[in-house]
């Protein structure tokens, strides 16, 4: 393990205390054959008693405690210690020591399956209990001291008469020298050797890639921790101890690089001050636009840094000095931390030890409230943390996909990268973690992966072919371990008048059957001229409203439907922005019948509340409803008459669920006599069928 400079503050230090290792094309290993991939297996499920438990001085957490060796293997099929076990309290000791579990489904058992995945032997006989507790001895082992690190040892014995409720280890540890430890006891109706193993993502390649980023990116000096803007043309790292750091000591200092045309990363620019400091300084997380990115630590005015999070957005003039990013509630007792915002700019996950934690850091996740400050962190839960260390989490663009470091599930070294799919809006009950694979994990301390919003490939850094310390590299991600495909929808805000841009704050909802009472099916972005476009990253299989607002003007919404798309997207969308003045027509493109009906879908209402808004803006306001169809059908009076009972049930919604005076609103239909586009496809006569707003006088 390679530590790298950290900060001098109570809690929080720069996450990057670990390297990454991968090889330059690395080829997958032979593994042993799972033979008992079939194999139905039941894990320990309560902890009956125990002789004592081992104790960390340091945490007093549940590290060793008798807990630890309920469920699967935490540590198997690698061998040696860890804090997911099961420890008597004393190494080498003359006395015995003993655990006894039990399991939520008694049955006849043919093995005991344990894993002692450090300093194997100890065991000197297992006890098997009936439905009366009464005592049977299936096992005494005599010989049994083998030299090896740990082993996975499968203890068959003759099909039990009586249902097994309850198995009870009892071990020398003067058997064995050093503290015994053990990982998972299991019991099994079968007599074929239970084999741990490491649960793999699927469908893994034969090898990966892994490409140096170059010059541009790289130096003689340590590249790490990159981060790469949703778009993926930006990438932010950290460099250290480079002759272009600013600051004294020329401690770790945030760099960028921006890609070429040609596909290569240009000439890398130190972010220079405020963002770099003195001290040690990273980017955590951007925003989906690239324009706001998140900063390890508060900056105080003093030029010192202090535990927590930091903001900072992007003017014509450069980049603002970081705020704080106020998360009520916030410790860490660890010594680290990071974060990963969420592309919609909602949920912030962060690692961190606090009272609730299992034993190192945690997974956390925190909300977003309506006054701009973050909820307090909640633990992600069971499903993903240990009682190891879980560190460097990632997002990915689809926010259903999180990518984190731990050493506290089976894996191939130090720490190894996995992944896990959100399972609902919690953000607290997750699927099994997969590791990612041996072309990505190594023997050692794996983490920090970044992805853009295509998922094609994924940076870290390496010091294997670097050019001086570490450098960046970027592997194409195989199938299984990408995130679901999204959309990236960008564009601009202009006047409709003059077509020049305007800033203004630009609203994505999420069209479905509710009334839009959850908040979280919106996103708001800003956009200003001077720094470029608006930008969101959204799911596919779902249908989007896109309008903007600012005072004085009234927006003409767009509608993208992306409910059929099921591949990555980048849509480019303008808004325009028309003054609120008289005579000025737009068209609600984001009001819904069914074919040839009249009443108003629940997805059009977000549309119709902006129009209530901006009457009650404006309480004078007088307004005209327009009804038109397409041309396809020619019986032309059930078409006005269509177009006119669209046109009376838009007025009668603003009166009624908006107060707005009927006095104040006409209507008229027009059927297909005003078309805007041609009838000859079904395309152009979605243009034609369509309800328009004018401002007759304010």
């Amino acid at each position: 393990m390679s530590v790298l400079p950290t900060l001098k503050t109570a809690e929080t230090k720069v996450f990057f205390q670990k390297r990454l290792t991968c090889f330059g094309v690395i080829f997958l290993l032979f593994f042993t054959s799972f033979k008992a991939d079939a194999q139905l297996i039941q894990w320990a499920s309560k902890v009956i008693g125990f002789s004592s438990e081992r104790t960390d001085p340091a945490s007093q957490g549940p590290e060793y405690r008798a807990t630890q060796v309920l469920g699967s293997p935490s540590k198997l099929p690698q061998t040696g210690n860890s804090k997911a076990a099961w420890s008597p309290a004393g190494a080498d000791t003359n006395g015995d020591e003993w655990i006894k579990v039990s399991f939520e489904k008694p049955t006849k058992i043919k093995q005991v399956s344990i894993g002692e995945n450090y300093n194997p032997g100890s065991i000197i006989r297992v006890f098997a209990y009936d439905s009366t507790d009464t005592e049977h001895l299936i096992h005494e082992n005599i010989n049994d001291i083998p030299k090896m690190e740990g082993r996975m040892w499968n203890v068959v014995v003759p099909q039990t008469t009586y249902l097994v409720y309850a198995i009870k280890l009892v071990m020398s540890p003067s058997r064995v020298p050093g503290y015994n430890q053990i990982d998972a006891i299991g019991i099994s109706d079968m007599a074929t050797p239970y084999e741990s193993k490491i649960n793999l993502a699927k469908n893994m390649p034969k090898e990966i890639i892994k490409e140096n980023l170059g010059k541009g990116v790289n130096s003689k000096s340590g590249e790490v921790a990159p981060i790469i803007t949703p778009d993926g043309k930006t990438l932010f790292f950290t460099r250290d101890s480079h002759e272009g750091n600013i600051g004294k000591k020329k401690k770790q200092d945030v760099w960028v690089s921006k890609m070429q045309s040609d596909g290569t990363w240009g000439e890398a620019e130190n972010i220079k001050a405020p963002i770099n400091t003195e001290d040690n300084n990273a980017v955590t997380s951007t925003s989906a636009d690239g324009k706001t990115i998140y900063l390890l630590n508060v900056y105080a005015a003093d030029g010192s840094l202090l535990p927590g999070l930091s903001k900072s957005k992007k003017s014509l003039n450069g980049w603002e000095f970081p705020k704080e990013v106020k998360i009520n509630d916030y410790y860490n007792n660890a010594n680290f931390t990071e974060f990963s915002l969420a592309p919609n700019n909602k949920v912030l996950v962060m690692t961190c030890k606090r009272k609730d934690t299992r034993g190192g850091k945690d997974l956390y996740v925190s909300f977003l409230n309506e006054n701009g400050t973050w909820s307090k962190p909640i633990n992600m839960g069971n499903d993903i943390n240990t009682v190891e260390d879980e560190s460097g989490p990632f997002i990915g663009a689809d926010s259903k996909t999180i990518y984190f470091s731990t050493s506290g599930f089976p894996g191939y070294g130090d720490n190894d990268i996995f992944l896990s799919r959100r399972l609902d809006s919690t953000w607290t009950k997750w699927s099994q973690p997969e590791n990612i694979g041996p072309l990505i994990n190594t023997a050692k301390w794996d983490g920090f992966f970044t992805i853009p919003a295509s998922g094609e490939y994924a940076y870290l850094s390496s010091v294997e072919r670097s050019i001086g310390g570490e450098d960046i590299f970027r592997i194409r991600l195989f199938p299984s371990i990408k995130p679901d495909p999204v959309a990236i929808i960008s564009g601009t805000v202009i006047n409709a008048l003059d077509k020049k841009p305007i800033p203004a704050d630009v609203l994505l909802e999420v069209i479905n059957d509710t009334t839009f009472k959850d908040k979280k099916d919106k996103i708001v972005s800003e956009f200003d001229p001077e720094t470029g476009e608006y930008k969101f990253v959204v799911p596919l299989k779902k249908n989007y409203s896109l309008s903007a607002t600012k005072k004085g003007f009234i927006a003409v919404s767009d509608n993208i439907d992306l409910t059929k798309d099921n591949r990555f997207r980048e849509i480019r969308r303008n808004i325009s922005l028309i003054p609120i003045k008289e005579g000025q027509t737009i068209i609600l493109n984001n009001l819904f019948f069914n074919q040839s009906k009249y009443d108003i879908l629940p997805p059009s209402y977000p549309e119709l509340n902006r129009i209530i808004e901006l009457m009650k803006e404006y309480p004078t306001m007088q307004v005209m409803i327009e009804g038109h169809t397409d041309g396809s059908d020619d019986n032309l009076m059930l078409n006005l008459k269509l177009s006119q009972d669209r046109a009376n049930e838009v007025k009668k919604y603003l009166v009624e669920k908006g107060g707005i005076d009927a006095n104040h609103i006409q209507t008229k239909g027009w059927g297909p006599s005003r078309p805007i586009a041609s009838n000859a496809t079904e395309e152009t006569r979605k243009k034609n069928r369509r309800v328009e707003f004018s401002i007759l006088k304010l």
